[in-house]
């Protein structure tokens, strides 16, 4: 009898943890541009708007549908394009919405109405947000490791024309979305105005430079391996672009600003895949890199990292912060916990690790978690 329960108990546990289901996207009424063809893009297909594996196909009574099939038990988010993010759906009026989200625990049937598109309405100027302590240092800066060039942003703390002082460096990858709401698509981090009013409470200060990402490049500059995402590969440009920070901009910003140059005073952070790039960053160059956030990391990518992370041996202590939100899929904090529990057990490695369980994946929950990791970052400092 005993052995028939465990059986049991057994393969509840197998089918609960293994399962995987489809949900059936139906769309039942457009307020306009209802010809058009339309998308579903989502933490299931890597937010790729114009997925044509995920174009929805008539479904009877003038509604559109898509089946998205073999997802694992956990929360979904997701949103409807005509093609690109420029054409995603608004609220009638155009403004924002937030993603829609889904929890999968069987399969399911989920109705929607799409109120408006963004593009709609005429896009306001964006505002210039970005704080006076915030420079571009250079709209082209050459990247000699990959023949391009990027645009890098500058944050100086208040103090630093006045003083002799010299500081830290924090290293953010999407730069663009850091500090300025008129270059930053989806909402900008805000890194400088928490900065600002953190390092007159704390006196704890830092410079942050951020490098922007490389457009149709970032999931290559920022993919350590190969990977393949909607059957199209990704040839991995993440050791070179780590090169770059170690051997190319750091020296440079070490001798145009008044740092501190050893690696703990040199931090590293991103999001995603910035935020994959970032841990990786840390384990290519130890001796440059002491400390990383590592945010909403996609690991799904870079499935080899867990192997090299097991083996990784640090020469000198290193600073490990994890976040993910709760409503960015199971995968997500599985992967993340996984990774932290890989650093958690070697020597001289501090770990944080933590999940927000309404958070999403976007600017506007990392800008929240931000004065968390900065104030962590120098709580030992």
């Amino acid at each position: 009898m005993k052995k028939i329960i465990f059986l049991v108990f057994a393969l509840l546990f197998f089918i609960n943890t293994y399962a995987q289901f489809s949900i059936r996207l139906v769309i039942n009424e457009v307020a306009t541009k209802n010809t058009d063809d339309i998308y579903v893009a989502g933490n299931f297909n890597n937010w790729n708007p114009r997925d044509e594996s995920y174009k929805l196909k008539p479904f009877g009574g003038g509604r559109k549908g898509v089946v998205v099939k073999d997802l694992p038990a956990g929360n979904y988010a997701f949103k409807f394009t005509r093609g690109s993010f420029d054409r995603v759906e608004c609220k009638s009026d155009g403004r924002d919405i937030e993603d829609r989200i889904i929890e999968i625990e069987a399969d399911a049937i989920v109705e929607c109405n799409i109120k408006g598109w963004k593009d709609n309405y005429p896009d306001k100027p964006k505002p210039y947000t970005a704080s006076p302590q915030v420079k571009i240092m250079d709209t082209a800066f050459l990247i000699p490791q990959l023949n391009r060039k990027r645009r890098i942003w500058v944050y100086l703390p208040k103090g630093y024309a006045s003083t002799n002082k010299t500081y830290p460096v924090l290293y953010m990858n999407d730069g663009q979305n850091l500090f300025n709401e008129q270059t930053a698509s989806f909402g900008e981090w805000g890194v400088d105005e928490i900065l600002d009013s953190m390092q007159k409470a704390t006196g704890k200060e830092c410079i942050v430079v951020g490098i922007d990402h490389g457009g149709n490049y970032r999931l290559s500059e920022y993919a350590p391996y190969n990977f393949e995402t909607n059957k199209v590969k990704i040839k991995a440009e993440g050791k070179l672009y780590v090169d770059f920070l170690a051997n190319t901009l750091k020296p440079y910003i070490d001798a145009k600003y008044r740092t501190k140059k050893t690696f703990e005073n040199t931090f590293i952070a991103g999001s995603s895949m910035g935020g994959l790039i970032s841990l990786y960053a840390v384990m290519q160059y130890p001796q440059v890199f002491g400390s990383a956030g590592v945010f909403s990391p996609s690991f799904w990518t870079a499935k080899d990292l867990f192997v090299d992370g097991a083996v990784f041996k640090n020469p000198n202590p290193i600073n490990l912060y994890f976040y993910c939100g709760g409503k960015e899929g199971e995968q997500m904090m599985s992967d993340m916990n996984k990774m932290a529990d890989v650093f958690a057990n070697k020597l001289n490695i501090r770990i944080f690790r933590t999940v927000t369980q309404i958070g999403q994946h976007s600017e506007k929950y990392w800008h929240l978690e931000f004065p968390r990791f900065y104030e962590w970052l120098f709580k030992s400092y």
